[in-house]
C-alpha cells in the first residue's frame, strides 16, 4: 500500500484534518453552516482521480471515490445488518456496507465451503452495485474460527492469559486468521481486550486477565498475528479490539440489562483509574496497528459509551489518533437514548461509523436520512465515517481482492492448527494444589485409573460459549479429542471411566481424576452472584474421593470458581480453563509429557463478594493470588501463596 505513511501506530499527524473536522461536529471549533439538504446531499461532485487505480495513495482513493457517493451509499456503508435479517438481494438494495454472523449465524451448510459461498454471494451482490463497493463480513471468531463445525477450537483468552506468551498467542491469531479465510470472510469482531475486575462476570473468558500490562501484551500479539505485517495480503484479517471502553470493570449489580448483573452494566471509576486500567490495552492494540474499535455496551460516568464524545471522539480519534472505523455492537445504539431517532443521531454524532443494526437496516438508515435533513446529525460526520470505512477497506486490498483465494477449505481444522491448539491447551494449565509424587500420572504404572465426570468427555463442556452457537452447548458439537479419550489413548484397559462415577460396588483405585466443569454460557447470561460448581460436580467429588487413594480434580471453568468442597478432599486441583476441542493438551500434562507452566491470570477469591479486585492488594479476599501456580513437584511456579485463612 501507497500511504505517504505507515496505516499503524498512534503517531498520525496526517488524520489531524479529520480529528479537527470531528471536533467541530461537537461544537469543540466553528461548525460549517450544513448545506441545504437537496442542494448537497446527492451531490456527486467530479473525482479528482481514478479511485479504481491500486498505485494511487489510499487517501487519494478515498477522497476520489467518496466524491462520487450519493447520500444512500453513503449511509449504507455506514450500517452492519445480521445475516439471518438479509439476503444478497437485501445487500444490493440497501447499498450495505458489511454483513455479519452473531453468535451461531451460520449457513445451512456449516462448513468451510459452505460459509465460503454464503460469504461470496453477500459480496457479488455488494459488487453488483452502481460504484461495486466491496462488503465486509464479520464474525466472532474469538477462540479460533468458533461458529464453523470443524474449526480448530483453540482455548479461550482466559487460558492464553494463564499461559503469558505473546509469541503462542500471535501463532494463534495468524492460525485464526488463516482459518477465517478458509471461510471467505477476512474481519474478526476480536480481541476483548478488557480488562476484567470482577470474575463473576459472564465474559471473565474472554479476557486474558485481571492486569493491563498482560491484556496489552497478548491482545497486541494476537493483533499482530491476525493482521500480519500487511493487512492487505492474503490470509490476515482485520482485528477488532473490543469493548471501548471498561467493559471489564462494571459494578455487580449495575447492569442495565434484564437478567444481567455486570453485562452491560456501568463503570463507576474516576478517570485517572479508568485511564490507568481499561484504556492501556487499547493504546497497545493501536500500536499493534488494529484499524477496527468495537464501542461497548456498557457506561461510565459519562454514560452509554456508545453515544458518548468524550470517549469516543476526544480521546480515541482525538488523543491517540484512530484513524480506522469505530463499529457499535449488537443494538447497542437503541440503548443511548429511549428515543431511537436521538440514540442514533448522538451515537454518529458521538464518533460511531459504522451501526450493528442486526435486524432493520431499512430504519437505521431512514432514520440518518431524516437527521441529515433535519440537521441533526451533520453531513460532515457522514463524510467522515465513511471516509474512515473506506479507508479500511481499501487497506485491506479488498477492492483488488474482495474474495480470499477459493482453493482454502482445507486451511479449517489442519493438523497444524490442532497441533498448536493441543500445545496452547498444555501451557495453559495451572496447577493449585498437589501432594508430592501425585503428578504426573505414570502412564506406563499398574493398576486402574479411576476417570468421572461429565466434562472429561464432551467437547462442548470443553470448549464453553462462543462454540458453534452463541452460548454454547455440551455435547458433541464439532470434532476433537476430548479429556477421555486421550487418557483411554495413553492408559489403555488401566482407565475406568463413567460419567457419573456409577461404578460397580467395591471399585477402588489408588489414583483417580475427577473433571468437573461450568456449564456452558455467554456474556451476561454468564454473570454468576455464586462462582460455584453444579452440585452433581460436587457430589461427584466426594463419591470419588471414597474409592481412590489419591485424587485429582481438574476444573473446567471460564473463571475462578469457588473451591470450598473441593480443597478438602482433592490432593491436586488443576485448572484446565476452557481448553477447547483438543482435549490431549490436558492429557499431555496430567501424564508428563508437558509441564506445569502457567499461573492464574486472575485473583482466586476467597468468596464471591471478595470477587472485585479494582485498588485491592493481592492476597486481599484472596485463596490464590494472580500469578500463582505449580509445578508437578509442588515447587512454586510464580506469586507467593495467600496466607491461609
Amino acid at each position: 500500500m501507497s500511504l505517504g505513511r505507515s496505516p499503524f501506530g498512534r503517531s498520525r499527524p496526517a488524520a489531524m484534518a479529520s480529528v479537527l473536522l470531528m471536533l467541530a461536529a461537537l461544537g469543540c471549533a466553528p461548525v460549517p453552516t450544513s448545506p441545504e439538504p437537496d442542494a448537497s446531499l446527492d451531490a456527486s461532485p467530479t473525482p479528482t482521480a481514478d479511485w479504481h487505480d491500486p498505485s494511487l495513495p489510499v487517501e487519494t482513493r478515498v477522497e476520489a471515490l467518496l466524491a462520487q457517493m450519493t447520500v444512500e451509499e453513503k449511509i449504507g456503508q455506514m450500517t452492519q445488518i445480521e445475516r439471518g435479517s438479509v439476503d444478497p438481494a437485501g445487500v444490493k438494495a440497501l447499498l450495505l456496507g458489511s454483513v455479519l454472523s452473531g453468535g451461531g449465524g451460520a449457513p445451512p451448510q456449516n462448513d468451510a465451503a459452505g460459509w465460503y459461498a454464503m460469504v461470496k454471494a453477500y459480496q457479488d451482490a455488494a459488487r453488483s452495485t452502481r460504484l461495486g463497493i466491496p462488503l465486509l463480513y464479520g464474525v466472532d471468531a474469538v477462540h479460533g474460527n468458533n461458529n464453523v463445525i470443524g474449526a480448530t477450537i483453540f482455548p479461550q483468552q482466559v487460558g492464553l492469559g494463564a499461559a503469558g506468551d505473546p509469541d503462542l498467542v500471535r501463532r494463534i491469531g495468524r492460525a485464526t486468521a488463516s482459518e477465517m479465510a478458509a471461510t471467505g470472510i477476512r474481519w474478526d469482531f476480536g480481541p476483548v481486550v478488557a480488562v476484567p475486575q470482577d470474575v463473576r462476570w459472564g465474559r471473565t473468558y474472554e479476557g486474558y486477565g485481571e492486569d493491563p500490562a498482560l491484556v496489552s501484551d497478548l491482545a497486541s500479539a494476537f493483533i499482530g498475528g491476525l493482521q500480519g505485517s500487511d493487512l492487505g495480503a492474503a490470509g490476515t484479517a482485520a482485528a477488532t479490539p473490543k469493548h471501548f471502553l471498561a467493559d471489564g470493570g462494571t459494578a455487580f449489580g449495575s447492569s442495565t440489562t434484564p437478567g444481567y448483573l455486570l453485562d452491560q452494566g456501568v463503570t463507576d471509576l474516576d478517570e485517572e483509574t479508568l485511564r490507568a486500567i481499561h484504556l492501556t490495552p487499547y493504546e497497545g492494540a493501536l500500536d499493534a496497528g488494529a484499524r477496527i474499535v468495537m464501542a461497548s455496551f456498557s457506561s461510565t460516568s459519562g454514560g452509554k459509551v456508545t453515544g458518548d464524545p468524550h470517549w469516543l471522539t476526544e480521546v480515541l480519534k482525538g488523543e491517540l489518533g484512530f484513524t480506522g472505523f469505530v463499529v457499535s455492537d449488537w443494538g447497542a445504539i437503541d440503548q443511548v437514548d429511549p428515543d431511537y431517532d436521538t440514540a442514533v443521531a448522538k451515537a454518529i454524532s458521538a464518533g460511531i461509523d459504522m451501526a450493528m443494526v442486526p435486524d432493520d437496516a431499512k430504519r437505521f438508515q431512514g432514520v440518518v436520512r431524516a437527521g441529515l435533513q433535519d440537521g441533526n446529525i451533520l453531513q460532515n460526520r457522514v463524510d467522515d465515517a465513511v471516509r474512515r470505512i473506506l479507508r479500511v477497506k481499501f487497506e485491506m486490498g479488498l477492492f483488488e481482492q474482495p474474495m480470499p483465494p477459493p482453493d482454502r477449505t482445507a486451511d479449517l481444522g489442519s493438523k497444524a492448527d490442532r497441533a498448536l491448539a493441543r500445545e496452547a491447551v498444555a501451557r495453559s494449565l495451572v496447577l493449585l494444589k498437589t501432594t508430592r509424587a501425585l503428578l504426573p500420572l505414570d502412564p506406563d504404572g499398574a493398576g486402574k485409573v479411576l476417570l468421572a465426570g461429565r466434562g472429561a468427555d464432551d467437547i462442548g463442556l470443553q470448549s464453553g460459549g462462543w462454540t458453534i452457537s452463541w452460548q454454547g452447548s455440551p455435547g458433541d458439537i464439532t470434532p476433537g479429542t476430548t479429556i477421555a479419550t486421550a487418557l483411554r489413548d495413553r492408559l489403555g484397559d488401566r482407565l475406568v471411566y463413567d460419567a457419573d462415577g456409577a461404578f460397580p460396588d467395591g471399585t477402588r483405585a489408588k489414583a483417580g481424576v475427577v473433571v468437573v466443569a461450568e456449564p456452558p454460557y455467554a456474556e451476561g447470561v454468564g454473570d454468576s452472584s455464586t462462582l460455584e460448581l453444579p452440585a452433581a460436580d460436587l457430589d461427584l467429588v466426594d463419591a470419588m474421593r471414597k474409592r481412590v487413594g489419591r485424587l485429582v480434580v481438574v476444573i473446567l471453568s471460564g473463571r475462578p470458581v469457588m473451591l470450598d468442597r473441593i480443597e478438602p478432599k482433592a490432593d491436586a486441583i488443576v485448572a484446565a480453563w476452557l481448553p477447547g476441542s483438543e482435549g490431549a493438551g490436558v492429557a499431555d500434562v496430567l501424564l508428563g509429557d508437558q509441564p506445569f507452566s502457567a499461573t492464574t491470570p486472575y485473583t482466586w477469591p476467597l468468596t464471591p463478594a471478595d470477587a472485585p479486585r479494582t485498588a485491592k492488594a493481592p492476597c486481599d479476599g484472596a485463596r490464590y493470588p494472580m500469578g500463582f501456580g505449580l509445578e508437578a513437584d509442588g515447587d512454586r511456579l510464580g506469586a507467593a501463596p495467600c496466607p491461609a485463612t
